[in-house]
């Protein structure tokens, strides 16, 4: 299982929004997430914006293809983009650049 981890940037005046619509995910946005290799997701958000998120899977790659496939995604991704500092363009979802693992303590 491959560990991924990715950084983006909120609005400062989007915050509380987002929490808020994070607090409610649809139901069939999180099925689609788990059916199509996302486990283990978490997202973390500090209170200048800064959002960090967590996955593990089997193909990040793949694992992201499967969603870009989903109609559900493609809703999701449209309401969020608003919500996002220097996306240049692109979905929040494409925006997911993987840093890179230095350590882990397992």
């Amino acid at each position: 299982m491959r560990r991924v981890c990715f950084l983006l940037k909120v609005r400062q005046d989007h915050i509380d929004e987002y929490r808020a619509r994070h607090a409610a995910v649809w139901p069939e946005m999180r099925a689609a997430l788990s059916a199509t290799g996302w486990h283990n997701y978490s997202l973390f958000l500090r209170d200048d914006g800064l959002l960090v998120g967590y996955l593990e899977t089997e193909d990040f790659e793949a694992a992201r293809a499967g969603m870009e496939a989903t109609e559900v995604n493609a809703r999701w991704q449209a309401e969020m983009a608003p919500f996002f500092e220097s996306l240049d363009g692109s979905r929040p979802d494409e925006a997911m650049t993987p840093l890179t693992e230095v350590f882990h303590l397992d």
